[in-house]
């Protein structure tokens, strides 16, 4: 297959799976809804970085062992279960905004205890480098869909393709989602959106552990 015809194939594919309601989606949701436009962001670029992460290892050969040892990626799978609970359980505990007259309290009394860009960008790294799902993602496209005989270069390129297509998607999302109106509906009544991702998030995280993976 020409290397154009395989990029493009592996950028539709990657589309369709980046753009999939899941972990990322849910956590950028929730820090918009929570906090503000340069926390989503922050943690967009985190988990735009556990894309380079599956790339790198995937290039190395270590995501085909990982998922090949059942041990080891039983491990990772309840691993990613407990962050992903963790994460659910501050979701589902989201409270509804105190009826406040004046819009600029409103805006300041849900922006309390921002985390800092480190502890956002960490917060997206690790929702995304824990995804097991991702992992069998991205072994199966450099297995599969990217041929064995690819070059080095080409296939690290479309490594950091697809980490800056997710980052840039994540940033769009996050802009979107904290538009002055979008924020102020989302500020008002965010809180029963947080608490379903959060219960996503938790059902994710209860399939994930009963799945049959790998």
């Amino acid at each position: 297959m020409p290397y154009i015809e395989q990029f493009f194939l592996i950028a539709v594919v990657h589309l369709l799976a980046v753009a999939s309601p899941g972990p990322d989606f849910a956590i950028i949701l929730k820090q918009s809804i929570r906090y503000d436009r340069r926390t989503a962001i922050y943690t967009s670029f985190g988990i735009a970085t556990g894309i380079l992460l599956h790339v790198t290892y995937s290039l190395i050969g270590i995501g085909l062992l990982i998922a090949s040892d059942e041990r080891l990626f039983t491990a990772l799978k309840y691993l990613a279960a407990s962050y992903f609970c963790y994460i659910a359980w501050h979701s589902l505990r989201a409270k509804k905004p105190k009826v406040i007259s004046d819009e600029s309290q409103i805006s300041s009394s849900l922006t309390v205890d921002i985390p800092s860009p480190k502890k956002a960008f960490f917060t997206g790294f690790l929702i995304n480098g824990l995804n097991v799902k991702a992992t069998l993602f991205f072994v199966s496209l450099f297995s599969v869909i990217i041929m064995p005989e690819t070059p080095f270069a080409i296939k690290l390129s479309y490594g950091l393709y697809m980490t800056v297509a997710t980052a840039a998607w994540f940033v769009l999302l996050s802009y979107l989602l904290t538009q002055a109106r979008v924020r102020r509906l989302l500020q008002l009544k965010g809180y029963i959106l947080d608490r379903v991702m959060g219960a996503v998030l938790l059902f994710l995280a209860i399939q994930l552990v009963l799945s049959d993976l790998p």
